[in-house]
């Protein structure tokens, strides 16, 4: 199974990876997270033989400030057509995923009704993170139009959570 980077910092790139998800903070307007690190991590990348697969990071409201929000000093977006407009934006400029997270350990998980306008919009693939506690949030995940679903604080809450959703 191929292991990808999600790298929150420079520091974190290595090339004991298969590939790494050159992530671009495009809900935020901090120039350090659109590309400020992106250029830190070139001579990181230079010999490396990750695949680099350019990602646009869209914060959502998850109803809890999260770490993203306290390191780059961006607020997550509220507003539907802001975070659709971001997403096409993001495809526009050449972007191989879409990242919608509501955050680690977010109250809520990622809206059906904003997965389902994005994957109306774009045609590149769709990541959904953050808040998702349940099989059944999963699904519905997937149900709306999610290629990818990351699970974390689950497993860290629940040892058995990889057992039931393999049920």
């Amino acid at each position: 199974m191929p292991v990808v980077l999600f790298p929150g910092d420079v520091c974190q790139v290595t090339n004991k990876a298969d590939a790494i998800l050159f992530l671009s903070l495009t809900s935020g307007r901090n120039p350090e997270y659109i590309i400020g690190q992106h250029v830190k991590a070139v001579s990181k990348l230079r010999h490396c033989d990750l695949e680099v697969i350019p990602t646009s990071y869209i914060l959502i409201d998850g109803g809890k400030k999260t770490a993203t929000q306290k390191v780059t000093n961006t607020e997550p977006l509220t507003n539907l057509q802001e975070i659709v407009d971001t997403a096409k934006a993001s495809e526009l400029l050449g972007m191989q995923l879409v990242y919608l997270e509501a955050g680690s350990g977010a109250k809520q998980e990622v809206k059906e009704t904003i997965i389902k306008a994005v994957k109306a919009e774009i045609n590149i693939p769709i990541i959904v993170g953050g808040g998702i506690k349940s099989k059944f949030a999963i699904k519905k995940a997937f149900r709306a139009g999610a290629n990818m679903v990351v699970i974390g604080t689950a497993f860290v809450l629940d040892e058995d959570f990889f057992e039931e959703i393999k049920r």
